[in-house]
């Protein structure tokens, strides 16, 4: 049996503050906050959303899923 397309897919999710702030204007040592995570394709058809703690902004923003 072939796996084809899994239902459980890795997405990556970026801050959107940091984005938005195009990031190196303050400093160049800053980044942008990623994380990665699983999401089940059935379930969560569109793109997820999920609010995480940003190393750079120092607080709890809206990280929004991105292509690979």
């Amino acid at each position: 049996m072939a796996k084809g397309k899994d239902v459980r897919a890795r997405v990556i999710l970026e801050c959107t503050r940091c984005v938005r702030n195009s990031v190196n204007k303050e400093s160049r040592a800053r980044g942008i906050s990623r994380y990665i995570t699983q999401k089940n394709r059935h379930n969560t058809p569109s793109r997820l959303e999920l609010r995480k703690f940003c190393l750079y902004c120092y607080k709890h923003t809206l990280h929004g899923e991105i292509k690979k």
